[in-house]
């Protein structure tokens, strides 16, 4: 891909998962990638497994302003410019949201939402010189909400009315803002997670997604999806595209839209195997 060539790429939480394979995919195009991530083990590891030709890791906690602030300087005074930050950085939860404390909110809202706009506000004046790529991992949790998702949801949802935000305040040829929702990403580990935090909730609970019935995302398709948004300057990218239905829906016809989320979730089938005591 001859547009990525020399393009400068900052991926947050770019060490692992999701951000790991867009830092592969991107440097592979020819672009200089720079991994941003707290575990700097992870962070070297990514960087040997990539090549130091094409990747770098500045250990970076985008909880933390002056972190913040260290990555874009690095970033700036190594490679002299930023084409694409990724906010790729975040967690997931699970929780009944009539037990999740404000506290538990308060700290997801921290790292799913308030890093992210803190990390965006530091990269889109660089971002404006390069008429460069703002790409904000969302979740289809930004769109609609789930069953037992803690405070995942609503530390999700403003990521969706935030992007459009920007979007609506910027020329999009000066500034692309990418929303990326994505369903349930296909790990390499099918390791079981959660356990600790869904002990009490259906056994779907602690699953990708939260129990969701969507086939897991191939996460090399989703990373190349995520490019080709990009090239085209895409305002949202939501994958599997069926689910814009159900977004739709849920606006419409609220009650319409979350029987479809139950349906879809197992929502009636686990409730009631808890309350009966009978196993899955």
């Amino acid at each position: 891909m001859t547009f990525w060539r020399d393009k400068v790429v900052v991926v947050t939480g770019g060490s692992a998962g999701l951000g790991f394979v867009l830092s592969q995919a991107y440097a592979a195009a020819g672009s200089q990638v720079v991994i941003a991530s707290r575990n700097e083990n992870q962070g070297q590891q990514a960087v040997e497994n990539i090549g130091s030709q094409n990747a770098c890791f500045i250990a970076t906690d985008i909880t933390n302003p002056d972190s913040v602030s260290h990555l874009v300087k690095e970033t700036i005074e190594t490679y002299g410019k930023i084409d694409v930050w990724i906010n790729n950085a975040g967690r997931s939860s699970r929780g009944l949201a009539k037990e999740t404390s404000a506290e538990e909110f308060a700290e997801l809202l921290e790292l799913n939402f308030l890093a992210l706009v803190r990390c965006s506000q530091a990269a889109i004046p660089h971002l404006l010189s390069t008429n460069g790529h703002l790409v904000n991992i969302g979740s289809l949790s930004a769109k609609t909400a789930s069953p037992y998702m803690g405070a995942y949801a609503a530390s999700k949802h403003p990521v969706a009315a935030y992007s459009q935000q920007l979007r609506l305040e910027n020329n999009p040829q000066e500034l692309h803002v990418l929303l990326v929702a994505p369903g349930p990403i296909r790990r390499q580990d099918n390791q079981p997670r959660y356990e600790e935090q869904s002990g009490n909730l259906p056994a779907t609970a602690g699953t990708a997604g939260g129990g969701v019935k969507l086939k897991g995302i191939c996460p090399k398709l989703l990373a190349s999806k995520i490019m080709r948004a990009c090239q085209r300057r895409q305002p949202e990218l939501v994958v599997p595209a069926k689910a814009r239905i159900l977004f739709a829906l849920g606006q419409l016809f609220p009650r319409v839209g979350d029987w479809m989320v139950k349906k879809m979730t197992g929502y009636k089938k686990e409730s009631s195997d808890a309350t009966t005591g009978e196993s899955n």
